[in-house]
């Protein structure tokens, strides 16, 4: 029967994640491992990796993980402000390695493109952001940003806050974004009047709306390429 006081110290050097890793890789150890270097430390009562993976399990998986507040992190059992910081910048850190080629020099030319920029960044949110890219005239992304957080299954985004910050980037264009937690990037038809009002907005104000991407899990559905603006 296993120890209930068993810290990192009593589990043998071939199971410890940081010789582990050392030994054979990052890419051979499980989520738990990964998180428990993060962690660096467990508690009295159980080690980083056990603590990793009560983590884990209490937060409903790796994904679940990625979008905890402090607050929700801190409210676990062993999980402190010092080790739920170190979760969330590690997290941040791969966001940002993620998005880290978006720079002036990237062309976007197809929802592709956009897929290949922001599906790493936006497939695991729980609650849907709406994001525009914003271009100069030779396609090129020259800015990002969130413009809205809406809950599980809506977002709301009024054409002025999108075209002020195209505007202060003096955007020749933007191509808009968002995901669908659900996994599933079928666009509902409150996204597509979205789209037609923002479209609508970009002939105003002479700024195009090349497209609305929808970015579900690994998958993304163009509503340009659907006919639906």
């Amino acid at each position: 029967m296993e120890s209930p006081n068993l810290t990192l110290r009593d589990v043998p050097n071939e199971e410890r994640p940081r010789e582990r890793m050392m030994q054979y890789g990052a890419q051979a150890l499980s989520n738990a491992e990964l998180l428990a270097i993060l962690l660096r430390t467990g508690t009295v009562q159980e080690s980083a990796v056990h603590l990793a993976q009560r983590l884990l399990s209490q937060a409903g998986g790796l994904r679940n993980l990625v979008d905890m507040s402090l607050q929700q992190l801190t409210e676990i059992k062993g999980i402190g402000e010092a080790k739920g910081l170190q979760v969330q910048a590690g997290i941040e850190l791969g966001r940002r390695l993620a998005r880290s080629g978006m720079t002036e020099t990237v062309t976007v030319r197809s929802p592709e493109d956009v897929s290949g920029l922001m599906m790493e960044e936006m497939r695991y949110l729980q609650k849907e952001h709406f994001v525009c890219l914003f271009l100069n005239t030779k396609n090129h992304v020259i800015g990002q940003e969130t413009l809205s957080m809406g809950s599980l299954n809506a977002s709301i985004v009024h054409p002025r806050e999108v075209f002020r910050a195209a505007i202060k980037r003096s955007s020749a264009s933007i191509i808009c974004v968002h995901n669908h937690p659900s996994g599933d990037p079928t666009p509902s038809s409150e996204d597509v009047q979205m789209t037609q009002r923002l479209v609508e907005a970009g002939d105003i104000v002479g700024i195009d709306v090349l497209d609305h991407v929808v970015i579900g899990d690994r998958r993304y559905i163009s509503l340009k390429e659907q006919g639906l603006m």
